[in-house]
């Protein structure tokens, strides 16, 4: 009797980065809730009041607190107090999953405002450089605030950022080009 012989299951190329997002997805749900919990503990020792929004995007959590009155307490000076908070929020997210985390907090709002507040700059600033033909430097920023910038710039035909020094002096220059 001749042997019949399986073929093995094969995968389309579509379906590998398919499953491979889904997991990425589910990783990320999961820093979300670690980053959650550990939040939500945060605010019951402060005796804060605040509601928790995970989400996911660009390929990054992100948790939100809002709804609290004290919550601009917990965002400090020029966002100090927040970029301290997100740093211990991923570290203890590293500690219950074993990877580093690019988890991404934002509290009563405070980072989305600042983010359009930068892009606005960015813009205006590729603008006066395109128009004046000189070169423009920016005060210092964290590399959060940099990063919008460079991005508002880079939708500026003519011009293009860059940054230079080190921190916590690093900055933003615009050239024309």
């Amino acid at each position: 009797m001749p042997e019949t012989v399986q073929e093995p299951e094969t995968t389309t190329a579509e379906e590998v980065p398919v499953e491979k997002a889904a997991a990425t997805e589910d990783l990320l749900v999961k820093e979300g809730d670690i980053a959650g919990d550990y939040l939500e503990r945060l605010l019951d020792i402060l005796d804060y009041d605040g509601d928790i929004d995970l989400d996911v995007e660009a390929s990054r959590a992100v948790v939100s607190i809002d709804g609290g009155e004290d919550l601009d307490k917990l965002v400090g000076p020029r966002g100090s107090v927040l970029e301290s908070l997100q740093e211990l929020t991923r570290l203890a997210v590293q500690q219950e999953t074993g990877t580093r985390s690019r988890l991404m907090l934002d509290i009563a709002g405070w980072r989305a405002a600042r983010r359009e507040e930068l892009a606005d700059l960015g813009r205006a600033t590729a603008e006066k450089a395109l128009s004046t033909g000189e070169r423009i430097r920016l005060q210092p920023m964290t590399p959060f605030e940099r990063k919008v910038v460079h991005d508002a710039v880079a939708t500026v035909k003519g011009v293009h950022s860059e940054s230079e020094g080190e921190d916590p002096r690093r900055r933003v220059v615009v050239f024309p080009q």
